[in-house]
């Protein structure tokens, strides 16, 4: 959910499906960043409670260093997964995580660009999962995902009910490497869970740029409840061409995790138990759900953090690992002036930019999964007490306190105008490549109250058209590249579907991902690297038929859209499908083979059912392959391409 739009707008929205809009008021939030000038106060969010916990009172946590391929390790690890008991804020209770190496988040591993490191994922942990899961009715005025979910006396008000069968979750647990280029068997396939007494081994042959990437539970339907127990931590990939750089590094260069978390509360005193809640809020007329959220940041495990710096430049390794939370940073002072004039964005989730970019205006948005490499100047500021926000934050906008020393400090570092010099923006995609559909459907289609992800297959003959529109799961869409009409069936929609997408290695591939109303999808795709191409959005979405789930009539041709702004032209894995938006993504899914997914990285979304599988193989064992997309071709006879 994007937190420019608060609880209430957001729930109104998705029940009301593609439209989104009363009174003229759009109420799925911006489809592009607000705009502000570098040194400009912005709207003051209203005053959140902090829940008894004190603000920038403990110092920020800087998770340990595991160096892969130092001698000792030789390019091998072991990271055990343990439950373990810690303070996410000194005043608050110990809280029962799940953790890898007893740390949370987990210890960040960083290897060498083109080094294989082969990794144990040992499962020691036990018990059941460590939080409380809890459906509640959305009501106003109380503070959206507030603490706690039981009355005075220990009892259940009404219309708040625990979630069935989740206190009853065994550890089943399988790591996904977030951003490698790994092959199947070793990428965390979600059905391929492990139990504890048991061991994941993977080899990861990081033959990639530098670049941050992260590691994190992702089992078939409890990806959401056990990443927000805990089990999640960064890997950094380093190469020659980012040493070159001379970058802020060591001390100066500084991991930032972030992720929101809530707490159930004594009912009789209302105190904080330090008990993970995790906390669905929903419409009861529809069970339509928004993701879940908390009223508390963390950064590196930490809630409110401070941190001491000198007044030089920094390097941070931004990541959102939160379950739903959207975060839109700005750097601001004491008097609430946003200074990201000081900020710099070097990289995005795959890798350095060809140059450093500005943050844009309004803010730089990180959805769930996605990373950013920022660089600041803390030189401008001696003496001075800065803040990170989320300027979009309906609760708590206040993330981390940068306390900046008095005295200057001698600093080599020159921002370079150049960063990466093996960059290259796609100017075309190869002609020979192809094309994949996907939309993303808000809630309601068919009564059902998750919004969705449907594959499309293209209707190319008149002969197999539906008598008349709306149909269910037919849709009609003006290529705004073509020019004209084009229909798609829905093929599949759940992940135990059919399989429907089969590329060759080596080949290029266009995703079009169509976003036909509802909240925004952070879409990330695995296995391969990917550069925006063209965004556009719908003007008007009223053609799609939320009770059919269907088109009435061709969805008109989409125009205009944000642009796309610098950094975002960089190399990634996640990108963010606002309302109404068509966005056209290239990759070239190189080296590695088998069977990958797709998923929205709003980890509800995924585990409601937003995730599907596909399919790399090797081209010359994809003319062999029969499958559902094959037209009738046999092995080995001509023109059975496999893709």
């Amino acid at each position: 959910m994007n937190d420019s739009v608060d609880r209430r707008t957001f729930l109104a929205a998705a029940a009301l499906g593609s439209a989104g809009v009363v009174a003229g008021v759009n109420l799925l939030g911006p489809s592009a960043p607000r705009t502000a000038s570098a040194a400009t106060a912005p709207p003051a969010p209203a005053a959140a409670p902090n829940f008894g916990l004190a603000k920038f009172l403990d110092p920020l946590r800087i998770p340990p260093v595991i160096r892969a391929h130092a001698r000792r390790n030789s390019g091998e690890l072991t990271i055990t997964m343990t439950t373990s008991r810690t303070r996410l804020h000194s005043q608050l209770p110990e809280t029962t995580l799940w953790t890898y190496d007893g740390q949370f988040p987990g210890p960040t591993i960083e290897v060498r660009s083109g080094k294989r490191l082969r990794v144990a994922w040992a499962n020691e942990l036990r018990g059941t999962v460590p939080l409380v899961a809890v459906r509640a009715p959305y009501a106003v005025p109380t503070p959206a995902n507030r603490p706690g979910y039981r009355a005075a006396d220990g009892s259940l008000p009404a219309g708040v009910e625990l979630i069935e069968g989740v206190a009853e979750l065994p550890p089943w647990n399988v790591v996904h490497l977030h951003g490698a280029l790994t092959n199947a068997g070793n990428d965390g396939w979600a059905h391929n869970g492990i139990s504890p007494g048991h061991t994941q081994l993977t080899e990861y042959p990081n033959r990639q740029a530098a670049t941050a990437l992260w590691y994190h539970d992702h089992a078939m339907a409890v990806t959401r409840f056990n990443v927000h127990s805990g089990l999640a931590g960064l890997y950094l990939l380093r190469d020659d061409e980012e040493d070159r750089l001379r970058l802020p590094g060591g001390d100066h260069e500084i991991p930032l995790i972030l992720a929101d978390r809530n707490f159930d509360t004594d009912p009789a005193t209302g105190a904080l138990t330090g008990r993970l809640l995790f906390k669905f809020q929903y419409l009861p007329a529809s069970g339509t759900t928004a993701p879940v959220t908390g009223p508390f940041t963390l950064v590196n495990g930490g809630i409110w953090p401070h941190l001491d710096v000198d007044a030089r430049w920094y390097r941070f390794r931004a990541l959102n690992t939160a379950n739903g939370r959207f975060f839109r940073l700005d750097l601001v002072d004491e008097a609430g002036v946003v200074h990201n004039d000081a900020v710099r964005i070097a990289g995005t989730d795959a890798g350095l930019l060809p140059g450093p970019a500005a943050v844009p205006a309004g803010g730089l948005t990180l959805t769930p999964g996605e990373r950013a490499d920022l660089l600041i100047d803390f030189s401008r500021f001696p003496g001075q007490r800065l803040r990170l926000v989320n300027t979009g934050a309906s609760i708590e906008p206040d993330i981390m306190e940068f306390r900046v020393e008095s005295r200057r400090r001698a600093d080599g570092f020159r921002l370079p105008a150049e960063l990466s010099a093996s960059y290259a923006r796609l100017a075309h995609v190869p002609e020979d490549h192809d094309e994949v559909f996907v939309a993303t459907t808000p809630p309601g289609v068919a009564g059902r109250p998750h919004p969705e992800m449907w594959e499309l297959a293209e209707i190319t003959d008149p002969a197999e058209l539906p008598a008349r529109f709306p149909a269910e799961g037919v849709l009609q869409l003006t290529d705004p590249a073509m020019g004209h009409v084009r229909t798609f069936r829905k093929v599949a929609r759940l992940f135990d579907d059919t399989t429907t997408i089969f590329v060759d290695r080596g080949r290029w591939v266009v995703w079009n991902l169509i976003q036909l109303g509802g909240a925004p999808h952070p879409m990330h795709i695995h296995m391969a690297r990917f550069q925006l191409l063209t965004r556009h959005k719908f003007a008007d979405l009223t053609a799609f038929d939320i009770a059919t789930g269907g088109t009435a009539r061709p969805l008109p041709a989409p125009a205009g859209g944000p642009a796309i702004e610098k950094h975002e032209e960089g190399w990634k894995d996640t990108f963010n499908l606002w309302a109404g938006e068509w966005i056209r993504v290239a990759g070239r899914f190189e080296d590695a083979t088998g069977q990958f997914m797709y998923h929205c990285h709003i980890l509800d979304h995924e585990d409601e059912g937003m995730m599907r599988p596909f399919v790399v193989h090797p081209p010359e064992v994809s003319r062999f392959h029969m499958h559902a997309g094959s037209s009738g071709h046999h092995p080995g006879m001509p023109g059975h391409g496999g893709h």
